[in-house]
């Protein structure tokens, strides 16, 4: 019987769980220095009140419930909500623009509103497709532990087709001929903490999967994946250690044996580090550490409120711009200060869930993207916070301090307490060298037993994104235990 421990129950250390768990003649232990598990896929709660204190958006659905059904869940069972429109884009000059899944209401959206790149619109919808199905098959669905692999004449040829020597903001300039149009193709990056002018071009595939696949709510709040995924890992007979935070990692020549936890050691045959891999590197031996330098991805000031109203919008998810987003992004990427005329996103699921706060009440969340690291100055952050809820109460939600019954304010500074690197909201920032081989793979050491998997290891951060880190970490996992199994019995 051999004994895998998980550090850390983030989506990737539970999707991991998942998969391994079907494996008879394994024991699986998970080790979560919280009292509850899920990383960033948690709530914030207050009484009767509760909201996603991290990720919203469910993005990439089919792979989400692919993996889920592979871990043995019936995807019927997972409670998720198509999101049409998709979101609304309020621009700094009074214009709004609506997204949508379906093509022919896009197309029209974009006539009405920008005539002329209708034309580009879909000719972006056909390049893209194109680029999304060769970048899944040669970088989602591939890991690069052998780092040779990832520099195969296929592997450069696709690179050079998804036009990764570019950056996101400078392909969206070659569809679109409206600056607010870019912005409006380009924010996406933001979903993985990444400059639109610093993140490879291939992370344009982003805001294509929101039309080809949808944007989607999970009923009750996407943490309630987690809850779904905890019971299932009770059942099957998980292990699940909370309150148990890892201190170190004790090593023996090319392997991991124990971990210390409150002083005492716990031995394990294989160990899976889920959590921020520069956080995580930290609970090595010193001569084992990699003590590579990385990039943070951004940061988030978020606001959660409880309201004693709902507002009635278009949609739950909006999207407010400032009146210059490239200062903004450079305010948060480059100057490393607080913005002073930031863009925002507001989130407001009561409006198609009534689970989340009492009857006639509701939640709002707003993200304000901010910068990372030691040296932002935090002593303004109240003006910015009373800035942006003016703005509020006068592009969307009118009265909105009247009607707030709390509210609670989380930054870069709390991420960081919490484990995330540099108080990065998203794992390390999705550059260029930071992407594909470049990120942590799943068997970052030269230890034949230590493993990760999380927002900051290859293929990267995003919900759907790290479950697909988890696959491919659980697939090579089983792949070397049969390798294992064949050497023994001399096959």
């Amino acid at each position: 019987m051999s004994h895998t421990a998980i550090v850390g129950s983030g989506i990737g250390g539970l999707v991991t769980a998942l998969l391994l768990s079907r494996d008879e003649g394994r024991t699986i232990s998970i080790f979560e220095k919280n009292d509850h598990l899920g990383g960033r896929l948690t709530y914030e709660r207050h009484g009767d009140f509760k909201i996603d204190q991290g990720p919203t958006i469910v993005l990439l659905p089919d792979m989400l419930l692919r993996i889920l059904e592979e871990g043995g869940l019936d995807r019927e069972d997972i409670p998720l909500v198509p999101c049409e429109p998709l979101y609304d884009v309020h621009f700094a000059d009074g214009s709004s623009f609506t997204k949508y899944a379906d093509r022919n209401k896009q197309n029209a959206e974009i006539r009405k509103k920008f005539p002329g790149n209708e034309v580009q619109f879909d000719r972006f919808l056909t390049d893209m497709r194109t680029r999304f199905l060769q970048g899944k098959a040669q970088f989602l669905e591939k890991s690069f532990v052998d780092k040779r692999s990832f520099f195969s004449g296929q592997n450069l040829k696709t690179l050079i087709q998804l036009k990764a020597y570019q950056n996101v903001k400078k392909m969206m300039r070659s569809y679109f001929d409206d600056e607010r149009l870019v912005e409006a193709y380009t924010l996406q990056t933001l979903y993985i903490g990444g400059h639109p002018e610093q993140s490879p071009a291939m992370y344009s595939l982003v805001s294509y999967s929101e039309h080809a696949h949808g944007i989607w709510y999970m009923k009750g709040g996407y943490a309630r994946l987690v809850e779904i995924l905890e019971a299932e890992l009770k059942k099957r007979g998980v292990i699940i250690h909370k309150a148990s935070g890892v201190e170190k990692i004790r090593t023996n020549d090319d392997k991991a044996t124990s971990l210390v936890i409150h002083g005492t050691e716990v031995p394990f045959d294989d160990v899976v580090l889920n959590g921020d891999f520069p956080v995580m590197d930290q609970l090595l031996p010193a001569e084992r550490k990699l003590n590579r330098k990385y990039t943070p991805s951004s940061g988030c000031l978020l606001l959660y409120m409880g309201l004693d109203c709902k507002y009635e919008h278009h949609s739950i998810h909006q999207f407010f711009m400032s009146v210059d987003f490239d200062q903004h992004m450079k305010q948060v990427f480059a100057y490393k200060r607080l913005p002073d005329d930031p863009s925002f996103y507001t989130f407001h699921p009561s409006l198609i869930d009534d689970s989340l706060a009492p009857e006639g009440k509701s939640v709002l969340y707003t993200l304000i993207p901010v910068p990372t690291g030691e040296e932002v100055d935090w002593s303004s952050k109240e003006d910015l916070i009373q800035a942006v809820l003016d703005q509020m109460e006068q592009k969307g939600f009118p009265d909105l301090r009247a009607h707030m019954e709390w509210m609670h304010v989380r930054t870069p500074e709390d991420a960081e307490k919490d484990g995330l690197y540099a108080g990065g909201s998203f794992g390390i920032a999705p550059t260029l060298f930071q992407s594909g081989v470049f990120r942590p793979q799943l068997q970052p050491y030269p230890l034949r037993n230590v493993y990760a998997v999380g927002a900051s290891v290859h293929p990267g951060g995003g919900v759907p994104i790290v479950m697909q880190g988890a696959k491919l970490l659980v697939d090579y996992l089983q792949y070397q235990g049969k390798r294992r199994h064949n050497y023994k019995r001399g096959v």
